[in-house]
């Protein structure tokens, strides 16, 4: 039985999708099976994987709205164990159409249940905001993982997207847990990344992942390529926080064990 991980922040440019796709990838070169759905309009997260959008003729928008089967739209990735539900900038219109649905906040439950025994892991690629598609993916989700920029406002917001988790586990999925917030974007060299660090930790302390992603240009270089970054340069600063990030959550969920001195890598 797979984990469902949905990575939200209704905050954007704080590193959702980078995360998405690398985290995905090194989980993928880590022996588990997974998929990626990307449930943001922008459908970075496609493109970010190598897909043109241009020739998506199905999405995640159609298995919404108009209930196609889900498997038909899956689409593999060049990394083997790694797939793809895509998404399309019609999302933006799902909300709208959803609205008049019965149990409309458990349309995307509904639309990927059957997949949960084929994959290790799904991870779900939520939009910058809290609207009806986000809450689907929470709602649908084992556990979140919430990224946070290393930046002054970094915190600003964070309380409103713990309020949506805590009424969505009141009222429509009180199975749902935060498996981390992970901070991105992180250099050592400025003092307000090691404040926004210290800030995090010290209101979130156990929740907050030990690997940190560092800000690192072959990451920021690795999507205009259409490639997760271990495709692209495997050596990267970005590549071995990913890796070492992947195995963190391997090892959260009892799948692995880390060696001490890995441990001791991935807070440096």
């Amino acid at each position: 039985m797979g984990k469902i991980i949905a990575l939200a922040n209704q905050k954007g440019g704080v590193g959702k999708t980078t995360s998405t796709i690398n985290l995905a990838a090194s989980l993928a070169v880590l022996e588990q099976k997974v998929l990626v759905i990307d449930a943001d309009p922008q459908a970075n997260a496609t493109s970010g994987l190598g897909f043109d959008l241009k020739t998506i003729k199905t999405s995640i928008y159609e298995c919404i709205v108009d209930e196609i089967d889900i498997r038909k739209i899956i689409l593999h990735t060049e990394i083997s164990n790694l797939d793809l539900i895509p998404s399309h900038i019609d999302l933006v219109g799902a909300e709208i159409e959803m609205l008049n649905l019965p149990n409309r906040e458990k349309v995307l439950k509904h639309t990927i249940e059957g997949l949960k025994d084929e994959y290790d892991f799904i991870l779900i690629d939520c939009s910058p905001s809290l609207g009806l598609i986000t809450v689907n993916a929470l709602t649908a989700a084992d556990s979140v993982i919430i990224p946070v920029q290393c930046e002054y406002f970094a915190l600003e917001g964070l309380g409103k997207l713990l309020n949506t988790i805590k009424i969505i586990q009141n009222r429509l999925n009180p199975e749902l847990e935060i498996e981390g917030f992970l901070l991105t974007m992180y250099d050592s060299r400025l003092n307000l990344s090691n404040q926004v660090y210290e800030e995090v930790k010290r209101h979130f302390q156990d929740m907050v992942f030990d690997t940190v992603i560092q800000r690192n240009v072959k990451l920021s270089e690795a999507p205009s390529y259409g490639k997760p970054v271990v495709l692209y340069d495997a050596s990267s600063r970005g590549a071995i926080n990913h890796m070492n990030l992947a195995r963190e959550i391997l090892q959260r969920n009892g799948l692995t064990s880390l060696r001490q001195d890995e441990k001791s890598n991935n807070s440096n």
